[in-house]
């Protein structure tokens, strides 16, 4: 008997490489990427372990770098990470770009910005379409021209709600949180919905990568 093969094969996966200095969101995009059968995803936390990894296991269909975390100097990261990709594809990984960030990386030939507050749900075709030679900006930092420098000076939050996020960021549940300010566990909630709000983000992880980001603490 004469066996057929049908000549088709499965497509090389997209090689992703996600360089941040916080490990919560390097789990979160490791995690919800590498669940998927056309990603390969390596992760680095900082600009020099991420240029260590594209010297060895480079290049890749796609580099996203953490615009705040060690050894980046701004956008002079950027250009060094594009440097190093070889060719592939080079992105920024931020929560609150400036609108001469957006001008200026795109100017530098960047592959975009993935936005760390974006819904995961449109994670994955956002890199596939950055991955194959797409550029990338979201729709909000268009339309608004994106957002004022922040500090703590000029918070969004509530005293009450930053006392809130500082014992989100040492990773307390809403019980420990409401024992530790005093609270009832239901205005915890009211409060911890109030900065998700607030920042943008669609969960307390995320709400706290926010504010690192503004440097709130």
């Amino acid at each position: 008997m004469t066996v057929q093969h049908s000549g088709t094969h499965q497509p090389a996966p997209i090689r992703v490489l996600i360089a941040d200095d916080h490990a919560l969101v390097l789990e979160m995009f490791e995690h919800f990427l590498s669940s998927r059968p056309d990603f390969e995803v390596m992760t680095a936390p900082d600009l020099d372990a991420a240029l260590s990894v594209m010297e060895t296991d480079g290049p890749f269909d796609l580099v996203l770098v953490d615009l705040n975390m060690p050894g980046m100097n701004g956008v002079a990261g950027l250009r060094k990470a594009m440097e190093k990709n070889d060719g592939g594809r080079t992105g920024l990984l931020t929560s609150d770009p400036s609108a001469q960030v957006i001008s200026e990386i795109l100017q530098m030939g960047s592959a975009g910005v993935i936005l760390k507050t974006a819904s995961l749900k449109d994670l994955a075709n956002e890199i596939r379409f950055m991955a194959a030679g797409g550029r990338y900006v979201p729709v909000e930092l268009i339309d608004q021209q994106k957002l004022k420098a922040r500090d703590t000076k000029n918070s969004p939050l509530s005293n009450r709600e930053m006392d809130v996020l500082g014992l989100l960021s040492e990773g307390l549940q809403n019980r420990e949180i409401a024992d530790t300010l005093s609270l009832a566990e239901a205005t915890v909630k009211m409060h911890v919905k109030s900065i998700c709000t607030k920042l943008g983000a669609s969960n307390r992880t995320q709400a706290v990568i926010v504010a690192r980001d503004m440097n709130f603490f």
